[in-house]
């Protein structure tokens, strides 16, 4: 809102119409650093092997493979990360105070043909000078992912974009998450209310309740993002769109039965068929 060629009016003053510090005006806000960034992707993979690592743990583990960092600067990027260990206790994966939260419907469900159950999730993916975020909606019968979103912060509007899109063909019968904030936001919530979906969140002390979708990120982790060093997040989306679209339409999965690829199951045709 500072217009700094305004002749008629000083910055300083425009500053003191917005009740803006002017020193915040000439703020720019410092990058983490090459060691950060080296550290975060060390504890993404060790993330991936070992989920149940919290603070303690992992900044052990990143002794033992040569990093010199304390619990506390490891606590600090795992909450960076937007991850924290994984085991049964009494509250796995905390909303926002204010937002809603659904139980864990899926216990007596039978997934046995497309559109039954679709989950969805978000991890995060490094760049060479920084890190974004992925989510992704999959449907659960057939693997298939049917939408996916980047971005570079973990607010609520990217994870709606990609609900937006996913519905934009079928519907399902459930929709399954984390109690993320990001998925428990009114706005998130709002969408699925207006096509009448049964909303589903990861009961309490579960492990296991999201279990496909995490699949897919350590596929993608150790067969796309960690043979990769994206430069830009425009390189990034357009290298993981095309690993998407190879998972989706040429990887053949032995979980489908006849090793179908998810695009066959998902849309029931027969195996080698063109997309």
């Amino acid at each position: 809102m500072v217009e700094r060629e305004n002749e008629d009016l000083s910055i300083r003053r425009q500053c003191e119409l917005l009740a803006l510090n002017r020193s915040s005006l000439y703020y720019e806000r410092v990058g983490l650093s090459e060691e950060d960034q080296r550290v975060l992707q060390e504890m993404d993979k060790i993330y991936l092997d070992f989920p149940s690592y919290g603070s303690r743990r992992m900044s052990r583990e990143l002794r033992r493979r040569g990093y010199r960092v304390g619990r506390l600067r490891v606590r600090s990027l795992m909450r960076l990360l937007g991850v924290e260990a994984i085991y049964p206790r009494k509250r796995l994966s905390i909303p926002a105070k204010d937002h809603q939260i659904y139980p864990y419907l899926l216990r007596e469900v039978e997934i046995d043909r497309p559109n039954v159950v679709w989950a969805a999730d978000i991890t995060y993916i490094r760049l060479k000078h920084g890190f974004v975020y992925l989510v992704a909606v999959m449907d659960v019968f057939s693997r298939y992912i049917i939408s996916w979103q980047l971005s570079n912060t973990l607010e609520s509007g990217f994870c709606c974009e990609a609900l937006k899109e996913a519905l934009e063909g079928d519907c399902p019968e459930y929709f399954n998450t984390v109690q993320g904030a990001q998925f428990t936001s009114s706005e998130f919530l709002s969408i699925l209310q207006g096509k009448e979906i049964k909303i589903s969140m990861d009961g309490k002390g579960r492990v296991i309740d999201n279990i496909f979708i995490e699949r897919f990120w350590r596929t993608l982790k150790y067969e796309e993002v960690y043979t990769k060093c994206y430069e830009t997040v425009a390189e990034c989306r357009a290298s993981i769109g095309e690993f998407i679209r190879k998972y989706n339409e040429e990887r053949l999965h032995q979980s489908l039965g006849v090793y179908d690829t998810p695009f066959e199951a998902y849309y029931q045709l027969p195996a080698g068929a063109e997309c």
